[in-house]
């Protein structure tokens, strides 16, 4: 059996903090970049009666269908070897064992 190595690549990332603002920020970076995202509520009835209690997240579409990014998640922007780039949620343990920072 042959061993791989995944090949480095740098992304872009940001951390949703679970507010609207944070969210109004991620959602307006994914849509400079052409792709689709909406501030969702987890729980339309329950937001309407108490005031946007409920839990929200962030839905992005991607190539494997619409996933959510939840308070805490870090949403990627990682390129394709087509050259295309393609935004998508990533838990914060996953990501922290994943990726580290770049020096600029």
């Amino acid at each position: 059996m042959q061993k791989f190595r995944k090949r480095p690549v740098e992304i872009e990332a940001a951390q949703w903090d679970g507010t609207a603002e944070g969210a109004t920020r991620i959602i307006d970076w994914i849509l400079g970049h052409g792709s689709t995202a909406t501030y969702t509520c987890s729980n339309p009835d329950r937001c309407a009666e108490h005031d946007g209690d409920a839990p929200h997240s962030i839905s992005i579409r991607t190539l494997e269908g619409v996933m959510a990014a939840s308070l805490g998640d870090w949403v990627i922007r990682e390129p394709f070897p087509t050259g295309d780039r393609q935004f998508y949620p990533c838990k914060p343990d996953i990501f922290a064992k994943t990726y580290e920072p770049v020096a600029s």
